[in-house]
C-alpha cells in the first residue's frame, strides 16, 4: 500500500500544469464549460469498469471518428496503456488522443460561443488531446457468494489547449470511482465456456472551470458482458450530473449531464486483441463515435500471477474442505442424538 500511495502522490503534481480560465461571470452563473459545447474529447465520460483490474502490461493503438449532430467531424489516433504495479491486483493506466483533426460548422461554432476572430481557425485544425493517468486498484476478488471490487483515482491533465477554439477546456479534472462486477458461467466446456458479467459504478468527478471555479459532479454506470476465453461483447450505460443545470443564473443553458450508450467488441487472437466500439449520446453529448483498434499483451508478472493463481487454488480448497469436514460433523451429531 505504501507504494500504491507514493505513485499517486507522484501521478498528483501533473495538474500544474493547469491554466486556469479567469472569468468576472457570478459564482451563482454556469460557466458553460461542459461537454456539449466543446469537442469530443474535452471531457468523455469515463469508461465503466468491469470490477477487474489488468493482469498484463497492455498497450492499444486506436483510431476514432466522430460525427456531431451538427455535422461537425472529428477523427483522432488514440493511445492507450495499462501497467500492472508490482503486483497483479494494482494498475497505472494512462490514455490520451494523441492527435485530433477536426472540421466545423459555422452554426456548431456560434452554438459553442467561438468568438468571430477566432472562427476561420476554429472551423478546421489539429491538436494533441489532453493526457489521463489513473491508479486502478482491486480490492476483492470474485468467490462463490462475493464480488469483484475495483477502486479507481484518475487525473485529467491541461496538456492540450485550443479553449477559444472550443475543444478542450484547457483546465484539469480528476475521478474517483469504484466498481463491483461478478460472473455467471454458462456451459461446462473450457475452450467455450461463456459467463454473462454485470458491474454496477459509481464515483465523483469534478473539472475546473473558469474563475477558480470546479463543476463537481456524480458519476454512475452500468455494464452488461458476455465473454469467453476469446472474445467478449459488452453493454454499457454511463454519465455524469454536474451542478451547474441547477445554478440560479443560466442553469438550463448548462448542459453538464452527460450520459452514453455504448457497444464494445474485443475479439482475442493469441496476445493481440482486436477492438471495436460504438459509442451513441443520449444526453448532453452530441456526437456519435465509431472506434477501431489492436491491442497488445505482455505478461510482465507471469511468476506473480501463476503465484497468486495457486494461492488462491489452495485457499479455495481449504474452504471447500473446510465446509465438507463441518458438514460430516454435523451428520455424525445428529446421528449420536439419535
Amino acid at each position: 500500500m505504501k507504494r500504491i500511495a507514493l505513485a499517486f502522490l507522484l501521478l498528483w503534481p501533473l495538474l500544474s500544469v493547469a491554466q486556469t480560465l479567469m472569468d468576472k461571470s457570478p459564482l451563482n452563473t454556469a460557466s458553460l464549460v461542459s461537454p456539449y459545447y466543446f469537442g469530443p474529447n474535452a471531457f468523455q465520460v469515463p469508461e465503466v469498469l468491469d470490477g477487474r483490474v489488468s493482469r498484463q502490461l497492455r498497450v492499444e493503438l486506436a483510431g476514432d471518428y466522430f460525427h456531431g449532430t451538427y455535422d461537425d467531424h472529428t477523427t483522432d489516433i488514440a493511445l492507450k496503456l495499462n501497467i500492472p504495479l508490482w503486483t497483479d491486483r494494482v494498475n497505472l493506466s494512462a490514455w490520451m488522443p494523441v492527435t485530433e483533426w477536426w472540421n466545423n460548422t459555422e452554426e456548431n461554432l456560434k452554438r459553442c460561443r467561438v468568438e468571430e476572430e477566432n472562427m476561420a481557425k476554429a472551423k478546421k485544425g489539429h491538436v494533441p488531446g489532453d493526457v489521463y493517468v489513473s491508479i486502478d486498484v482491486q480490492l476483492m476478488r470474485e468467490r462463490r457468494y462475493r464480488p469483484d471490487w475495483t477502486v479507481r483515482a484518475a487525473l485529467k491533465t491541461a496538456s492540450s489547449n485550443y479553449f477559444y477554439y472550443a475543444r478542450y477546456y484547457d483546465s484539469p479534472g480528476y475521478f474517483f470511482d469504484t466498481s463491483v462486477a461478478k460472473s455467471m458461467r454458462v456451459g461446462h466446456n473450457k475452450q467455450w465456456a461463456h459467463s454473462l458479467r454485470l458491474a454496477l459504478s459509481t464515483g465523483f468527478l469534478c473539472w475546473q472551470t473558469d474563475n477558480g471555479r470546479q463543476n463537481d459532479a456524480v458519476q454512475f454506470g452500468v455494464r452488461a458482458m458476455w465473454e469467453n476465453r476469446h472474445f467478449s461483447l459488452s453493454q454499457t450505460f454511463a454519465g455524469y450530473s454536474g451542478w451547474e443545470h441547477s445554478a440560479s443564473h443560466g442553469g438550463k443553458e448548462a448542459h453538464d449531464q452527460p450520459m452514453v450508450l455504448r457497444t464494445d467488441a474485443v475479439v482475442h487472437i493469441k496476445k493481440f486483441d482486436i477492438v471495436a466500439a460504438y459509442q451513441y449520446g443520449l444526453h448532453d453529448y452530441p456526437f456519435h463515435q465509431v472506434r477501431l483498434g489492436l491491442a497488445y499483451r505482455w505478461d510482465i508478472l507471469k511468476g506473480r500471477s501463476e503465484k497468486s493463481a495457486i494461492e488462491r487454488e489452495q485457499s479455495d480448497a481449504c474452504i471447500d474442505y473446510a465446509k465438507r469436514e463441518q458438514t460430516r460433523g454435523e451428520a455424525s451429531s445428529d446421528g449420536v442424538g439419535k
